[in-house]
């Protein structure tokens, strides 16, 4: 198994992108640490990948919160004393115009897909630093890379994301940790189930493999680049968008 033994945090868990990375971690040996603030959502994830014979634990986690993901790390590395991967997935989205964006839709989403990134790396970092080894995986979108219609705070943090993967690569990659991006296209996601569905028909035809992406398919690139067989992976950003962008 690709993970056997590896202690991995996953952010965003309960549900979606998130819930998919923690199963499969689990069903490649991680013990997985399944964080949501939807403590009901990410025990159902927890049960499965226990079902699934690996090991998990859940936690109520706010990325926003420092106090509360200093909490977590420091139950994590008390329990298991190591902490292999962190996949920081938590994001939401609070879509409006320029015009009409309030300062409360920007401030949401920056807190949450940037701020929380940061603080959920900042939290583990001593512990990769002593273990002279560590995977940090940050969720960043195609968005992030060229931007979208409405998604002026989503755009600003998913390229903020990139951002920290360039230079976090650069500052810990000479410790043995490594730092990484996801940038996913149009994911079949809880986010898109209130979109009509002729929406989502001219979002499929703009993917030459007409189709959206599936949950699994991000989490098994999530495994990969957590596993040693991405040892030589660092600072690279992988577009998984099915060629939207060609």
């Amino acid at each position: 198994m690709k993970l056997n033994g590896k202690v991995a945090i996953i952010t965003g868990a309960g549900q979606g992108i998130g819930a998919a990375t923690a199963l499969k971690f689990a069903r490649e040996g991680a013990v997985v640490i399944a964080c949501d603030m939807n403590l009901d959502a990410v025990a159902t994830v927890v049960h499965l990948c226990r079902e699934a014979g690996g090991k998990a634990d859940a936690f109520a986690v706010d990325v926003t919160n420092r106090m509360q993901v200093d909490e977590m790390v420091a139950k994590v590395r008390g329990k298991y004393g190591r902490i292999d991967v962190v996949v920081n997935n938590a994001g939401i989205t609070r879509d409006a115009r320029l015009q009409k964006m309030t300062l409360q839709q920007f401030d949401d989403v920056i807190d949450v897909n940037l701020r929380g990134v940061f603080h959920t790396a900042q939290a583990v970092v001593d512990t990769m630093i002593e273990q002279g080894s560590g995977v940090i995986l940050n969720a960043s979108s195609v968005v992030g890379i060229y931007g979208n219609y409405g998604q002026t705070n989503y755009a600003a943090a998913k390229f903020g994301v990139i951002g920290f993967t360039k230079t976090w690569s650069r500052e810990l990659g000479p410790k043995g940790i490594r730092v990484n991006a996801v940038a996913p296209g149009f994911i079949d996601t809880p986010i898109l189930k209130t979109i009509p569905e002729d929406v989502l028909s001219k979002m499929r035809d703009q993917v030459p493999l007409r189709r959206l992406g599936k949950p699994e398919e991000i989490a098994s690139i999530y495994a990969f680049l957590a596993s040693d067989e991405a040892s030589y992976v660092n600072g690279a950003v992988i577009e998984a968008t099915g060629g939207l962008t060609l």
